[in-house]
């Protein structure tokens, strides 16, 4: 593994490239830094088209907190496919755990989620990260994230 940071930010073609999710639940837009087996940042942008806004809630739209984690996985699955190369296209990164996660405020439309991750230990096929996640520069979630690759 490769201690360089990817010098340009990774724009949404090729997370496409790394991810295979697509609309409607691809939920990063852009990587905005990343270093291999350390850290990684990536945005959201949050906009009322989003469909699950028809029904959370339709008098007042809020994101699921399940969909602001699996954004936050999204971005840490960046970072995964950056740490092991070789399984680019070979294998999935599958959800393995997630550990105390909080929600500190609602995310809205018109809202740009900051997802924020860190590796913390890498056995094998298995990384378990740090992640949060900043709307304007507050907290609104946070939690550990487990990952394996299958």
């Amino acid at each position: 593994m490769e201690d360089i940071a990817v010098k340009e930010p990774i724009d949404i073609m090729g997370i496409m490239r790394l991810l295979p999710h697509r609309y409607p639940f691809l939920l990063v837009d852009r990587i905005t830094s990343l270093v291999p087996g350390k850290t990684v940042a990536g945005i959201k942008n949050v906009t009322m088209n989003e469909p699950f806004f028809q029904g959370h809630f339709p008098s007042r739209p809020v994101m699921p907190g399940v969909l602001i984690l699996e954004g936050m996985a999204q971005v840490g699955g960046c970072m995964a496919y950056h740490s092991l190369p070789d399984t680019v296209g070979e294998k999935l990164i599958y959800f393995a755990g997630i550990d105390k996660a909080r929600f500190r405020r609602p995310v809205v439309p018109g809202d740009q989620i900051l997802f924020q991750l860190e590796l913390l230990k890498m056995k094998r096929m298995v990384m378990v990260m740090d992640g949060t996640a900043f709307v304007d520069g507050q907290l609104v979630a946070e939690a550990q994230l487990m990952a394996s690759f299958g």
